[in-house]
């Protein structure tokens, strides 16, 4: 599996990521703060815009998101790595970035990543009640890469290595309108 997650241009940095905090002996410290910008990329759209705009000149991105990891209270190791990516312009990575960090970070710990796209927030229960049942399903920890998809209506859909379970009802909705087309 790194050897997929190593293809990548996201997947290069999030290896490199992962090997200064390994030898740092800081993984998780560096997941909880790649957990926090993940929370404020959600939650911000100045922040989102920040990562993504084109128009920031590189030296105004670097001094931004700087000062926001900062205000974030990121490690050290994260702060200087979203420096880093500021000043190569790969800010729009982060997504992707975080993503393959995590997956890194669960492999190490010997657990299966899955990613988790609900309609609404999981309340803590729902997310803990979800990892025992992919633990059962997968005879293996689970850690969960959660995000929220509106658009589903209800439901879950989780991917975990290339299976996907999609329990999403939008995905019902739309096989009960080809069901009728005939």
């Amino acid at each position: 599996m790194s050897s997929r997650i190593q293809a990548s241009l996201g997947g290069r940095y999030a290896t490199a990521l992962f090997d200064l905090a390994r030898d740092a002996k800081t993984i998780d410290a560096v997941e909880a703060s790649l957990k926090t910008v993940q929370d404020a990329l959600d939650q911000s759209a100045d922040f989102k815009q920040l990562t993504t705009s084109p128009l920031v000149a590189r030296g105004a991105a670097v001094k931004a998101v700087l000062a926001t990891a900062e205000s974030l209270g990121v490690d050290a190791t994260t702060k200087n790595f979203l420096g880093v990516l500021a000043e190569n312009r790969r800010l729009g990575d982060l997504p992707a970035i975080i993503r393959a960090f995590r997956q890194l970070a669960a492999n190490h710990r010997g657990e299966t990543s899955a990613e988790v796209i609900s309609a609404h927030p999981l309340t803590d229960d729902q997310v803990d009640a979800l990892k025992r049942q992919l633990r059962t399903r997968v005879g293996r920890d689970v850690s969960v890469d959660l995000s929220v998809d509106p658009t589903l209506l209800g439901g879950l859909v989780v991917r975990i290595g290339s299976q996907m379970i999609d329990s999403s009802i939008r995905t019902r909705l739309n096989a009960l309108a080809s069901a009728m087309k005939g």
